[in-house]
């Protein structure tokens, strides 16, 4: 037995907590920091009785396995049984450890590059809490040594249950006469999207599938992802495309073009469609979400699910009848109270994927429309964002500090391109308004060392030129 204080091990190894879930290089994050981490989550928070069933998944990053290896054998130390659900999406997992009233633990990274990894921690109830978390970290835990045990057996019963969720919730004819592609990559959800589009009807073309890991990001699409939009939508004559990121939590939707939407106007459409009276929405989403008048009550959070999901709780203990969160990265979580038509929809409090692509696809077809035209009667404000990579934290939070309280340092980074400050809002990194009404967020990522940037505008276009501007003015002015 070997007895890990989490804290240290936390400083000692460089895994740590982000944004969601624990993470690091794969390199740091041997056999013991994934087992101390499991027997922190079930010890620490209480949840290690006698025979307690834990549901265990994974992605399909090439690290994932020996992680699962790991958390399974430190699940056997807790007195605990593993459900070993496979290789499937994060949110068919915790949909079933919820329906099953079991917690759950998901080796995934993401959407974060290959050589990094990560493990998501689930309670019965839903997503850990950042109060969870810290119990997490206060923890100490003796490992017994383990060997390289056997992959357990996978029960496929989670799968099903997922794809049973949307296939009952929709009319079996509902994409009949759709062509939709699936931008494959490695994501986890690319065969179960693919069941589910048929069961629906559609007619599914696959696009770029690998086995080699690819990490897509949903709010910072490449610009060969942005031509390939472009040219699949030509060549397969689609209505659709879509695609998420590597477990399967954050949908990349084209319309008929090949255009790719921005996550948060997604989030806005299926929260309209699905009756949400209240949304829960981070800071860095599209104003245009209070613009459009849908909802009786926007509620703006840091950036993270578990501060949507808190959100959430709050306009549902205040008495919201039907509450829904989004992100900027397109992850939906379905509060209580939502439907589509007369059926209800089932909670799931955790970023998904699947839900607000087929309600886009279910909004065209009942409007007798294309895609592209679902978003003609929204305010026009407009969002981009992308980041800088291997851009140490430090560097970040020196940058903001300096932007916080500087007009100088704001004129020096952008010139009269936006001209004054207006406001500031501190509510997760640096989020500037300008007098002119555009906005720029600057924010140091909470997985890996990077920088994001959003941007918003009257325009497509100029949102885009001001997310280029700034990032090629921090990058020079750290070059130099």
């Amino acid at each position: 037995m070997t007895s890990i204080n989490i804290q240290q091990m936390m400083a000692d190894s460089g895994v740590a907590f982000g944004t969601s879930g624990a993470r690091g290089l794969v390199s740091q994050m041997t056999g013991e920091v994934c087992a101390a981490y499991t027997l922190a989550f079930l010890q620490g928070l209480l949840l290690a009785k006698p025979g307690q069933k834990v549901a265990l998944g994974m992605d399909l990053r090439p690290s994932s396995p020996s992680i699962v290896q790991a958390c399974a054998a430190a699940i056997k130390q807790a007195g605990c049984e593993t459900i070993f659900c496979g290789a499937l999406p994060t949110p068919a997992l915790a949909f079933y450890a919820m329906s099953r009233h079991m917690p759950a633990i998901v080796v995934t990274g993401s959407h974060i590059p290959f050589d990094r990894n990560g493990i998501k921690f689930y309670r019965a109830e839903g997503e850990i809490s950042k109060a969870d978390e810290a119990a997490i970290t206060q923890a100490v835990v003796d490992v017994a040594g383990f060997g390289e045990d056997k992959m357990p057996a996978v029960d496929s019963g989670a799968l099903e249950l997922y794809k049973q969720r949307y296939t009952d919730l929709f009319e079996p004819d509902l994409l009949t006469g759709c062509r939709i592609g699936i931008y494959e990559h490695s994501s986890v959800a690319r065969d179960c999207l693919r069941d589910i589009l048929s069961a629906l009807g559609a007619e599914v073309i696959s696009l770029a599938r690998t086995d080699t890991f690819v990490p897509i990001d949903t709010e910072a699409v490449s610009e060969t992802d942005r031509q390939r939009g472009l040219d699949w939508a030509t060549a397969h004559a689609l209505d659709a495309i879509i695609s998420t990121d590597g477990d399967g939590d954050r949908p990349l939707i084209a319309d008929e073009t090949g255009n790719w939407l921005r996550g948060d106007i997604v989030g806005l459409l299926c929260a309209q469609f699905l009756g949400a009276d209240t949304v829960v929405t981070p800071v860095s989403c599209n104003t245009a979400i209070e613009a459009s008048g849908a909802f009786n009550r926007v509620i703006r959070t840091r950036i993270g699910s578990p501060y949507v999901i808190a959100g959430m709780e709050q306009a549902e203990a205040e008495g919201s009848p039907s509450v829904a969160g989004f992100e900027a990265n397109g992850g939906f979580l379905a509060g209580h109270g939502l439907k589509v038509a007369e059926h209800s929809l089932a909670a799931l409090p955790t970023r998904d994927a699947v839900l607000p692509a087929l309600v886009l696809l279910a909004m065209a077809k009942r409007q007798h429309c294309k895609l592209s035209a679902l978003t003609a009667n929204l305010p026009q404000r407009y969002t981009a964002s992308d980041r800088l990579q291997d851009f140490p934290t430090a560097n970040s939070q020196a940058l903001l500090a300096q932007l916080q309280q500087d007009d100088t340092a704001c004129a020096s980074l952008w010139g009269k391109a936006l001209g004054l400050v207006a406001q500031r809002d501190l509510t997760d990194g640096l989020r500037l308004t300008f007098a002119n009404g555009e906005i720029i967020h600057l924010r140091p990522s909470g997985n890996a060392p990077e920088l994001r940037c959003y941007a918003e505008s009257d325009t497509m276009l100029r949102a885009q030129d001001l997310v280029n501007l700034t990032l090629q003015s921090i990058s020079s002015r750290y070059a130099a």
